[in-house]
């Protein structure tokens, strides 16, 4: 028998510290828990007989024994079997940390049955510092297999084993973030890859494949007008499926959007919150997607086995549904604004009309007498200008310009107000709004494509204007025949990374008069004439003699006439570049 030429080969005590020796060194050589398992078994099974082996870990999460790495086992055993602690001669060990050996697992009320021809079982704890790390079992067909000396060697071997083993869970841990931190950064590349929001659906489930092994998953999308959940991306089993209209509240992702928290399901079969969309789940995750606030969606993954979710999955979707958020919005975006460029190029002059009526109308403002014109250099203009009222009564002035001309420009310019209609309600300083518009645009990045931007946030009890300027031109503002420098700088938001923006608190009189002007306005060019000189631009001084001429008059008038201004300066000369004014009087 293997038993007694074991007892043979260690009945010199040499020989068996040779032998705890070589058991040190094949767990020590390796922190791959797989590789340390098999050499676990190797050293085993070369000294005991067994039909049967096992090596199952303790799971807190679980609270039992889980089979790790097994010969002779079902492989349905081996998958769904949670052990827990006092239940069978492997639980029982791991209870009391103390090995027990049964002779006749027949006369023993404890043991499971796992073979009908098993007669001897042996289980040898593992702990590591007074934890239970897990338990060594070994099954024989045979009565009496197994003797004290036996279970002696047996239990050296594990007393050897454990740290190991722990040792390379833990490196195992340490792998899975470093994966996870990988992971995030490649999510980010690529996000940063890609604007096709199909194309992105599917990176993004690729991406959390290699973290959770899942059997389905689903993106949904809030729909807040039908008060339901619609599908954006789901599969199962790598399979294309099609799960919509949601009711918001209901089933686990209507529960995960209405509490705004992840929702961990280990058992779907006893929560009857659960929707069967797909035959055979046993257990569900769903983490909301939120941006800026807003819950846009729903990211859910399912497994057909009991309680495969961790409370480790849900803090790596919880880690990455702000990223994926931010990625569906600015394809969504895109997307969205990719179908209107399509549209602009098929009938310009049908764009033109719906960007006049989209375009935001003069506000009425206390203390403000407010004005505004614009023109395209083409169809369409790229110009961006907007007010946002607040609850406090003040007023947020967005004023800019998109670089190039048309539809590209134009379709850039409504990128920029889209963003600017996220993020400008959000009452907030001038400069930190300028940031972030800046870092959202650069998220979205459009090669060769940036935007000067101007945001002035009026306070009517304090008559002051807020600046914060991207490489707009400053305003224009006149005091009687004087003129008044109201001066910040910076770069243009879109054209490069963490860029900071100053502010300059600007405080008006009743009678001043503000003009908010862009490039095209002082660029227009006039011919040479007859004479073929040189083309002359309109230029700013024109625009303040202009200005001093007409500040009598409304502000509505003014813009009016600084228009006729400039068809008559030009002669005939067609428009180069989008022209946008605004003029505020102080009253």
């Amino acid at each position: 028998m293997p038993g007694k030429r074991a007892q043979i080969r260690f009945r010199e005590r040499a020989e068996l510290l040779d032998f705890l020796l070589e058991a040190a060194q094949a767990t020590a050589e390796t922190l791959d828990l797989d590789r340390l398992l098999e050499n676990v078994a190797d050293l085993v099974k070369r000294v005991l007989p067994t039909e049967l082996f096992a090596i199952l870990l303790y799971s807190d999460r679980m609270k039992g024994l889980r089979i790790r790495y097994s010969i002779g086992h079902r492989q349905e055993l081996t998958d769904n079997l949670v052990l827990p602690l006092g239940e069978g001669i492997t639980g029982a060990a791991a209870q009391t940390l103390q090995p027990v050996l049964v002779g006749d697992v027949r006369g023993d009320a404890r043991y499971i049955p796992a073979v009908d021809a098993v007669r001897s079982e042996l289980a040898v704890p593992m702990a590591a510092r007074g934890k239970l790390v897990g338990v060594i079992d070994v099954q024989s067909t045979t009565l009496n297999a197994y003797t004290p000396y036996d279970r002696s060697v047996l239990q050296l071997i594990a007393s050897r084993v454990a740290a190991a083993i722990e040792n390379a869970k833990l490196y195992r841990r340490v792998e899975r973030q470093n994966k996870l931190l990988r992971t995030l950064s490649h999510m980010t590349q690529e996000i940063s890859s890609t604007l096709a929001l199909e194309e992105l659906l599917r990176r993004i489930a690729a991406v959390v494949r290699q973290l959770i092994n899942y059997d389905a998953f689903l993106i949904m999308r809030v729909d807040q007008q039908g008060r339901v959940l619609r599908d954006l991306f789901s599969l199962r089993y790598d399979q294309m499926v099609n799960i919509d209209n949601v009711p918001l509240g209901s089933g686990i992702t209507g529960a995960a959007v209405e509490s705004r928290k992840p929702v961990k399901v280990n058992d779907t079969a006893t929560d009857p919150r659960y929707i069967a969309s797909h035959p055979g789940i046993l257990s569900e995750v769903a983490v909301p997607l939120i941006l800026q606030n807003r819950i846009i969606g729903v990211l859910d993954v399912q497994s057909s086995r009991l309680a495969f979710f961790t409370d480790d999955h849900v803090r790596i979707l919880s880690l990455l549904a702000p990223h994926i958020a931010s990625a569906i919005e600015n394809a969504r975006l895109y997307q969205e604004l990719a179908e209107r460029e399509q549209r602009m190029e098929q009938d310009l002059k049908a764009a033109r009309r719906l960007q006049r009526v989209l375009q935001p109308q003069a506000p009425k403002v206390k203390g403000l007498d407010v004005a505004l014109g614009a023109r395209p250099a083409r169809e369409i203009s790229g110009d961006v200008y907007d007010f946002f009222q607040h609850d406090n009564g003040q007023m947020l002035m967005v004023f800019g310009d998109s670089s190039g001309k048309g539809a590209a420009a134009a379709l850039y310019g409504a990128l920029v107000s889209g963003v600017l209609r996220l993020a400008a309600p959000e009452q907030r300083r001038p400069s930190e709004l300028m940031s972030e518009l800046n870092e959202t645009l650069l998220e979205r990045k459009v090669e060769a494509k940036y935007a000067t931007l101007l945001l002035a946030l009026w306070d009517p009890v304090k008559l002051t204007l807020t600046l914060a300027n991207a490489g707009s031109s400053p305003p224009l503002v006149l005091r009687g025949e004087d003129t008044v420098t109201a001066h910040v700088e910076g770069v243009p938001i879109g054209l490069l990374e963490n860029q900071t923006y100053d502010e300059l608190v600007f405080q008006t009189q009743p009678g001043d008069i503000v003009v908010l002007y862009s490039d095209g306005v002082t660029d227009q060019q006039r011919g040479g004439g007859e004479n073929n000189a040189e083309a002359v631009d309109y230029g700013e001084k024109r625009l303040l003699k202009l200005v001093k001429k007409l500040r009598a008059q409304p502000a509505k008038e003014m813009v009016s006439g600084l228009f006729q201004d400039l068809d008559s300066f030009a002669g005939g000369v067609p428009i180069t570049d989008d022209q946008s004014v605004v003029v505020l009087k102080i009253q």
